[in-house]
């Protein structure tokens, strides 16, 4: 569902906005804090996990911090595909708890939080000729499982369709790229794909922020304790007064930093495995409205796929790769796993994908919590594939009574939030009320006190000086996009702007308006280009539009300092 820009605006919002200069406000403000002055809980790890658990807690009334060392969604929730989807490979392996879960978090996403990053997006499996009679009947029985789930967790047919077979013409319908020859009929079944991740994960900071969260990037945390952590301000640079490391009291500490969690408890393992992603121009598959997937030879629930997504583009994924040694800040996709998307796409493609039809790629490392040992349902016992591994999340406390949550998929955030933070509650004697998040909308999303065009006045740019606040507050003449990517801030984003020409394309080809990126500053707690484009917006996928747009990105830039 699109949210309508131009809705009436509710009450005057609480301040969600991110910015270099709240940023360093909030900083100085920790410093000063004593031993005897904790706050009530601080969260390590500023990616979807850590900002769903601000966000649980701020909104229960607890005085809340977290702390990243980088960026939002710096680490595996920027690199994920670009779904919510409702656990449905987990139905094959009889993991239904988690399968089950996910259908209900992803109902929550699509019909009261996030509607305006969550949308129905159809999936295509064709069949041929020569498919083999179980890989035939199979993905069709896993559908119908699915739409069983949907409706169990209260997800209504006109929400998402259910689960049903298509004519071969209707199969060309959704991906007009696909192999014709022998195609026989295909399997269509309603998932919900994303927006994006990383703006789902800005969007969660930005409504934790607005219950006072405060929300600390670039703050490196080199030491943690269950009510204690020591912070390095990462932009410091400058340490001669001797400030560029503190320590803060909490009386409750969760970590939750993915891939990095055996970095702070040892006894947590996690395992990562790679998933690799291509980027393909959408007109290569004939601009596909759905997305096209395609059994993995010899699997049984294994598929690869191609996403219609931003810009034009499909997203091809995805690989399940053993990823040990040391995590990277940023993984990084191996010839192998691309020719392997490559060889599994063009089995079901009339024209054949070429290593030159690759405009990018992109690979996240999943926190996998290795269950092996401890006989968990779902667990793979004795096995040396991470596909194997289970998909649960763990929650552990040390003895030095940190918490912390690591696993699980990014479909059920929430829920592990939520978990995260009763366990805070109940271990730390937290006033903490009940959570709240189920029905709690993000910025962006009917529901949510959003400030109109006139409630942003006090920070008005050249859009309003060139006559454009009007031109905001009228849904017609809104990109498109852009009411995809902000639901109903859509005219804010426009009205606030500090950068001229606040409608037009950062760079030709890109339906990003320039508003977005001085938005990303000002609202979004952007700090350097890069921040702009690989997170706030995701041009830095394709290395030819980074190139295009690094322009304006440098420009919104140099406005830190001036709002």
């Amino acid at each position: 569902m699109t949210a309508s820009p131009d809705t009436a605006p509710g009450p005057p919002s609480p301040d969600t906005a991110l910015s270099a200069a709240r940023r360093a406000r909030e900083l100085a403000d920790l410093r000063t804090r004593g031993a005897d002055a904790p706050v009530d809980l601080v969260v390590i790890g500023g990616g979807i996990t850590g900002v769903g658990i601000a966000l649980d807690a701020a909104s229960r009334g607890l005085e809340v911090v977290l702390l990243e060392a980088h960026d939002l969604a710096f680490g595996t929730s920027r690199w994920s595909s670009k779904l919510a989807h409702g656990g449905l490979r987990y139905l094959a392996t009889g993991n239904v708890g988690i399968a089950r879960r996910s259908a209900v978090e992803r109902g929550i996403l699509l019909e009261r939080t996030a509607p305006h990053l969550v949308r129905p997006l159809a999936q295509v499996v064709p069949v041929y000729r020569d498919t083999p009679p179980l890989g035939a009947v199979l993905p069709g029985l896993g559908f119908v499982a699915g739409t069983l789930l949907s409706r169990l967790a209260g997800t209504t047919a006109d929400r998402l369709p259910g689960a049903r077979l298509a004519s071969a013409r209707r199969v060309a319908g959704f991906v007009p790229g696909v192999r014709r020859d022998g195609l026989r009929f295909g399997h269509v079944n309603w998932d919900c794909a994303l927006v994006d991740d990383a703006r789902l994960v800005t969007a969660v900071a930005r409504t934790a922020a607005g219950h006072g969260a405060r929300i600390v990037t670039r703050a490196r945390v080199t030491g943690a304790t269950g009510t204690q952590v020591t912070i390095r301000d990462e932009r410091d640079d400058d340490d001669t007064a001797g400030t560029r490391e503190f320590t803060l009291s909490a009386r409750a500490v969760i970590a939750a930093t993915g891939v990095w969690a055996g970095e702070t408890t040892p006894e947590v393992r996690v395992r990562p495995s790679r998933g690799t992603h291509l980027v393909i121009d959408a007109a290569a598959l004939g601009n596909p409205t759905g997305a096209l997937t395609v059994p993995v030879p010899g699997e049984t629930n294994r598929f690869c796929f191609a996403i219609p997504t931003q810009f034009g583009r499909l997203h091809v994924g995805l690989t399940d790769v053993d990823a040990p040694g040391p995590v990277p800040d940023v993984p990084q996709s191996t010839e192998e796993e691309i020719e392997f998307l490559l060889e599994v796409m063009n089995r079901a493609l009339e024209t054949r994908l070429g290593r030159e039809d690759v405009l990018g790629t992109f690979a996240g490392l999943r926190p996998l919590v290795d269950l092996t040992d401890a006989g968990s349902p779902g667990a793979a016992a004795d096995s040396d594939r991470t596909a194997d591994l289970s998909r649960e999340h763990a929650l552990i406390t040390s003895d030095n009574g940190l918490i912390t949550i690591t696993g699980g998929k990014l479909t059920e955030y929430r829920l592990m939030a939520e978990q995260a933070v009763d366990i805070a509650v109940e271990r730390s004697g937290l006033a903490g009320g009940p959570c709240r998040t189920a029905e709690l909308p993000l910025v962006g999303a009917p529901g949510h006190p959003v400030a109109g065009p006139a409630g942003r006045a006090r920070h008005a740019g050249p859009a309003a000086q060139e006559g454009h606040a009007g031109q905001a507050s009228s849904a017609g003449r809104l990109p498109a996009s852009l009411v995809e990517r902000f639901g109903l801030e859509s005219a804010a984003v426009v009205a606030s702007s500090l950068l001229d020409r606040p409608l037009e394309p950062v760079a030709d080809g890109l339906d990003v308006t320039r508003a977005e990126f001085s938005y990303a500053v000002t609202h979004e707690g952007a700090m350097t280009v890069d921040d702009v484009l690989d997170r706030r917006s995701r041009v830095g996928l394709v290395a030819a539009d980074r190139a295009a747009a690094e322009p304006a990105a440098r420009e919104a830039v140099a406005l830190i300092g001036k709002r």
